[in-house]
């Protein structure tokens, strides 16, 4: 299973990058990955005008789309769309950050798991 990633660089540049997240088998119920330790969970409701510019991630966290698209852009100005259904980890809570608003008019409902220091995906 892949998602995208964004993360900062030692200069505080922030990039795009890829997560692989094994799974193996589960029997019946499917493919299944190793349990990972979660902080909280927040759900959000991001206005059909949302234009957020600069600014890091306020901690490192797995973000769900649920409903909505926008787009991520990182320092180097490369652009991401996103949409209901797609994974992001956002790690780059340190330098430049990220860019982030919506896409086509749409209110965008999404939910952020924090993750505790040291969880390694």
């Amino acid at each position: 299973m892949q998602f995208t990633r964004i993360y900062n660089d030692d200069q505080g540049k922030s990039h795009f990058g890829e997560v692989n997240i094994n799974v193996r088998d589960g029997g019946p119920i499917g493919m299944l990955s190793e349990r990972f330790a979660a902080g909280e969970m927040i759900f959000r409701e991001t206005p059909a005008d949302y234009d957020f510019k600069w600014h890091p991630a306020p901690q490192r966290q797995l973000l769900f789309i649920i409903k909505g698209s926008c787009e991520f852009k990182v320092s180097n100005g490369e652009t991401r769309q996103f949409k209901g259904g797609d994974v992001l980890l956002l790690e780059d809570t340190e330098g430049e950050g990220h860019c982030s608003k919506a896409l086509n008019n749409e209110i965008r409902h999404s939910i952020f798991v924090t993750l505790p220091e040291g969880t390694v995906l």
